[in-house]
């Protein structure tokens, strides 16, 4: 397609745009009287119109049924956490039985570490992106000094060659090879936090795999956002939060991903709790722990269903919207985001840190400031600019397609143009 970088092309885009309507679903910030332009979608999605109606409909079957809603709600909560079983395969390409909706992104991380970083004195070492999201960080050190090694020894990272801001899918793939049978883990983002660039989970997944080791990934910029393929790439394990892509609220519930190949090993080690357990023997209070043959055996305690209502409101927008179509619209939305500032950004300051092929991005762009950036963000915000601060000089800016449509990009487009020309 031939874009143009005028307000009439971005609507003509917006008239022929099978999803325009979600917006309407959604509520849209106001700033200065009028709808902002909300990009920041990568931090915390926007609420969704029924969350309110989910979650009163819980505080109701509480106040009304106490207890009994375990069993007597129309979504019972003893079953809650089940019906996110189809939407999060969908949204992760995975099987029903591989996904379970619990815990926090970083609670998820460490359960699923312990089951799958099992270090030996020969084989200990982790191979993760620099600049990994800082709980991610924190995660892999503090499980290594758990095993008694140290993070300068036991943790690798791969730097992006000087000059540049991303990673080559080749340094990655050479650094596995290069550390081999040193290696029991390899842990990346999905899409990197601060970059933007969506790495190739599949290849990582391989070379993970040719040297024995563990292949696991943080997608908590990627649920949501990029085409996900776990099961059929043999990812061994993956975790997600649900307030960003998938507009599930502040805090809210997260997932994971376990493999076919792995959910039903009962040897397999792994912080036990009762909400794991067999649910047919799980009320008998029996002392040895029978764990579920599906992801469903990493769960901990009870579901929490308040925050689950709010993850049940989205979800079902996810799957009326469809995935296919969805990724489509980012597609077509993140190369008009590209095309705009490629225009406005020319003979500047500011370099587009992101990945500019389709393949290597999802939704976000990261703008390098070189020169006043927190000035001209600040100013941005003040126009009714919505979007994210990344220290030392990065802004992020993530249109999603569920409810930013082709004229956000191009207001978006004119002010930074306004503002650069200053």
């Amino acid at each position: 397609m031939n874009f143009e970088n005028t307000s009439e092309f971005a609507r003509r885009l917006d008239q022929q745009d099978p999803l325009a309507s979600f917006r309407e679903r959604f509520f849209i910030p106001q700033v200065n009287g009028r709808d902002s332009l909300y990009f920041t979608g990568n931090s915390l999605g926007l609420q969704p119109r029924t969350v309110a109606d989910c979650v009163r409909e819980e505080l109701d079957n509480w106040a009304q049924l106490g207890v009994e809603a375990h069993f007597a709600a129309r979504h019972p909560w003893m079953s809650y956490h089940e019906q996110f079983a189809a939407p999060l395969a969908a949204i992760t390409g995975a099987l029903p039985e591989e996904v379970v909706a619990m815990n926090q992104l970083t609670v998820n991380l460490h359960l699923l570490m312990v089951s799958f970083y099992r270090p030996t004195p020969t084989r200990f070492k982790i191979i993760c992106e620099a600049k990994a999201f800082p709980s991610d960080q924190y995660a892999l050190q503090s499980q290594v000094r758990l095993h008694g090694f140290e993070p300068s020894q036991a943790i690798i990272e791969v730097h992006p060659r000087e000059g540049e801001h991303t990673l080559r899918t080749e340094d990655i793939l050479a650094l596995i090879h290069e550390h081999g049978d040193t290696v029991a883990l390899v842990l990346f983002g999905g899409v990197n936090y601060y970059s933007g660039q969506f790495y190739n989970l599949p290849a990582i997944t391989r070379a993970a795999h040719q040297i024995g080791a563990m292949a696991g990934f943080d997608l908590a910029h990627a649920a949501g956002n990029v085409e996900l393929k776990l099961h059929e790439w043999s990812v061994d394990f993956a975790c997600w939060c649900s307030y960003k892509y998938l507009n599930s609220g502040p805090g809210g519930v997260a997932g994971a991903f376990i493999h076919q190949q792995h959910i039903a090993n009962s040897k397999l080690q792994r912080l036990a709790g009762w909400w794991g357990h067999n649910k047919t023997t799980r009320f008998r209070m029996e002392q040895e722990f029978d764990p579920i043959p599906t992801a469903e055996g990493w769960q901990l305690s009870n579901a929490p269903v308040l925050s689950m209502a709010a993850h049940r409101a989205s979800l079902a927008i996810f799957m009326e919207a469809g995935m296919e179509r969805l990724h489509a619209k980012r597609n077509l939305l993140a190369a008009y985001l590209r095309f705009v500032l490629d225009e406005v950004t020319k003979d500047t300051n500011v370099m587009l840190i992101t990945p500019a092929s389709p393949a290597d991005r999802g939704c976000q762009v990261s703008m390098l400031m070189d020169k006043n950036g927190k000035k001209i963000f600040d100013e941005l915000t003040a126009r009714g600019v919505i979007a994210d601060w990344r220290e030392p000089n990065v802004i992020r800016i993530a249109p999603v397609p569920l409810y930013n449509s082709f004229a956000d990009v191009w207001e978006f487009g004119n002010h930074l143009q306004q503002l650069l020309s200053r």
